[in-house]
């Protein structure tokens, strides 16, 4: 598929207190690689495990499916460059063929390719489009394999190789529906209270008619999903408890859709963005009906992210308290989402920033929130205290969390002065925090005014 599963996310956000504790130190405390420590590369091939074929109709040929693959490797400090990529598909004798792309040179057998894949990114794209059909004679339920290997110029020792047996693609005939949805383009720059339509069609690249279809949709929260149904039932955004607020919607349509034919819902569906709008996503997947399976569901759903043009208002709020030496004081602090617009990390599951806390100097916590960890970064006072506290994976507008510490006056130290500071963080950007100035604070024990 090309999105990540939004039911994966949903139960990750169940867990987005641990997630915060574990992305700590990446998010919140400014821990970089030394500029002379030894950094590695990795490179990698991207292949679905599962590619399905139809099974070739009597005395004809099958239809061609395309199978797409590619290089990526990890670390972008590194270019790399001449991506090979060698497929061997003699493991397909008698069940499945293939037609080699033009970046491909086959071997004399027309079994074993070397692939020319240019630049490897840090992101996979498909960079080879092979295109493969079952055999003339290929029974249903034939099974073949393709097996991989690459290497590339660049990483540090200058030549990168993809891990033996890292990849590799089970081809099987099957007969029935295969139903698909067609990418959507991404959009940024809308404005919040604008409408968009969905370019959702339902398209049939099966040898069976799908008698009938349902469908899925996953709606972030600063859309609105306005067209409504009678096959769909609505629920959300706000009935989602500690999870992600979204808008769920299932639906069952009685359209057939025969083999090749491409199919609408009864009227075209549409979106409302919202004042409340930021980093949005839109999920939505099809199945055939009558719990038959679908023959690939590589294509069966698809993530339309859409940007508004919106920002939102992360602030702390600092205290001010007084004792003595000996003391326990509730000396913590208070963060807000000013709004206009919500954060959610839907795709990652990681909070929405981070807290550093620098306790006043003299002081020790003796208490401290559940979503709060000891931290260090490099340049830290070891006689100064450092807590870094989470946030969930997601922040509505006029959302307000008290962090109450509390400290041990170990020795009284006039206008002792702690520090707050918050990083915003977002799977998108962090721009969209604009008013910089409230994101840090001070928690003063014993001020002297």
């Amino acid at each position: 598929m090309s999105s990540v599963s939004v039911g994966r996310v949903l139960r990750r956000g169940a867990c987005a207190a641990a997630v915060g504790a574990l992305v700590v130190a990446g998010l919140g405390s400014g821990v970089a690689f030394a500029d002379d420590a030894a950094q590695s590369d990795q490179l990698w091939i991207q292949a679905p495990y599962d590619q399905a074929v139809t099974v070739a109709p009597d005395g004809g040929a099958a239809q061609y499916r395309s199978l797409a693959l590619g290089l990526y490797h990890d670390n972008d400090n590194f270019t790399v460059t001449a991506g090979r990529l060698t497929v061997d598909v003699s493991g397909l004798a008698g069940v499945a063929e293939v037609v080699w792309p033009g970046n491909c040179a086959p071997d004399d057998a027309g079994t074993v390719a070397v692939c020319d894949t240019g630049d490897v990114p840090t992101r996979y794209s498909a960079q080879v489009q092979l295109k493969v059909r079952a055999a003339v004679g290929a029974a249903v339920g034939a099974q073949g394999s393709i097996a991989y290997s690459a290497e590339a110029t660049g990483g540090p020792d200058g030549t990168l190789v993809a891990p033996e047996d890292s990849a590799a693609t089970s081809v099987t005939v099957g007969s029935g529906p295969d139903l698909g949805v067609s990418a959507p383009q991404d959009v940024t720059g809308v404005a919040p209270g604008a409408g968009l339509t969905v370019p959702f069609a339902v398209t049939n690249t099966g040898n069976e008619t799908a008698h009938g279809f349902s469908v899925k949709m996953w709606a972030t929260y600063g859309l609105d999903v306005v067209t409504r149904y009678p096959q769909c039932t609505y629920t959300g955004p706000d009935d989602g408890g500690e999870y992600t607020p979204m808008t769920y919607v299932t639906c069952a349509f009685d359209t057939d859709v025969a083999p090749g034919a491409t199919v609408e819902l009864p009227e075209p569906l549409r979106l409302a963005v919202t004042d409340h709008a930021l980093y949005e996503r839109f999920d939505y997947e099809v199945q055939p009906g009558g719990d038959v399976t679908d023959l690939d569901g590589s294509d069966n759903g698809r993530s339309w992210h859409i940007g508004a043009d919106n920002t939102a208002d992360f602030a702390v709020r600092g205290t001010k308290v007084s004792g003595a030496a000996g003391d326990t004081v509730t000396a913590g602090f208070r963060f807000a989402n000013h709004g206009p617009a919500w954060v959610g990390n839907v795709s990652s599951g990681d909070p929405v920033a981070v807290i550093d806390y620098y306790l006043p100097p003299g002081t020790t916590a003796t208490s401290v929130p559940a979503t709060c960890h000891t931290a260090w970064t490099s340049g830290d006072d070891p006689a100064v205290g450092h807590y870094a506290c989470t946030l969930p994976m997601w922040a509505k507008p006029d959302l307000k969390v008290g962090f109450p510490f509390q400290l041990r006056i170990d020795r009284v130290v006039p206008d002792a002065t702690g520090r707050v500071i918050v990083h915003p963080h977002s799977d998108a950007s962090t721009t969209f925090d604009p008013k910089t100035r409230n994101n840090s604070a001070k928690v003063i024990v014993n001020p002297s005014a």
